[in-house]
């Protein structure tokens, strides 16, 4: 491949196996990147930090953090720890990685955070609070990040994404059934994305193509999110 937008950087994934992790590898690896790819558990104490030591300078984060929404129980029935467990997953380690990175990418005045996030931090829906809080604090998050990281010549951004192929969501065996057909409804595009398609989102946001976006999150998901 002639044009490798990611030719000499260095990337550290995280959840590297799981959700939009082997999509993302393979994508990266085509265009030049050198992937450091991730599977250990960031919700221990320490595990950021040590992670970070080990992959050396890091040139693109993507922090790839998610967990099934858990649909079904309305807020009233929802316990702490289900709750607690969304943000110790998805919130929490995003911030101990950019704590951990950004100083190196400040000093080379240089450096890209690619946030694979939810539309559900954007648009309202019922039944998911915890998910949706751990996801809205997410965007939240990279907002004011965003900005701050901005005048250091690091972009800091989220794709809100949903309706992505991915066998958590979206079991091969789900689909055909009236439930798949109900879910595609819901999708003006009419369709699921592909994990490529997200990839290549993610690909321009951490290519020198993105370097006037900040702090953005930027939805994919078929026209559900606006």
């Amino acid at each position: 491949m002639a044009d490798k937008r990611l030719d000499g950087k260095r990337v550290l994934l995280t959840q590297a196996g799981d959700y939009m992790g082997p999509a993302t590898i393979e994508l990266f690896a085509e265009h030049g990147a050198e992937i450091v790819a991730d599977n250990s558990d960031l919700t221990l104490p320490g595990a950021v930090d040590d992670l970070v030591a080990r992959a050396g300078p890091i040139d693109i984060l993507v922090a790839n953090l998610a967990a099934p929404a858990n649909a079904g129980p309305m807020a009233e029935e929802i316990p702490d720890a289900v709750f607690q467990n969304m943000f110790e997953v998805m919130v929490y380690p995003l911030h101990r990685l950019c704590r951990a990175v950004l100083p190196q990418m400040y000093e080379r005045r240089a450096g890209k955070v690619v946030v694979y996030g939810s539309a559900t931090g954007l648009k309202s829906q019922r039944k998911i609070a915890a998910y949706a809080a751990a996801r809205s604090a997410q965007v939240g998050y990279v907002r004011s990040v965003g900005l701050e990281a901005a005048p250091h010549n690091v972009q800091v951004n989220l794709i809100a994404q949903n309706f992505v192929e991915n066998p958590v969501y979206y079991p091969p065996e789900l689909e055909g059934t009236e439930m798949f057909e109900r879910i595609l409804r819901q999708v003006p595009a009419g369709r699921l994305a592909t994990g490529r398609e997200d990839a290549l989102f993610a690909l321009f946001l951490a290519s020198d193509e993105s370097d006037f976006f900040v702090g953005q999150s930027i939805p994919f998901s078929g026209g559900w999110a606006q």
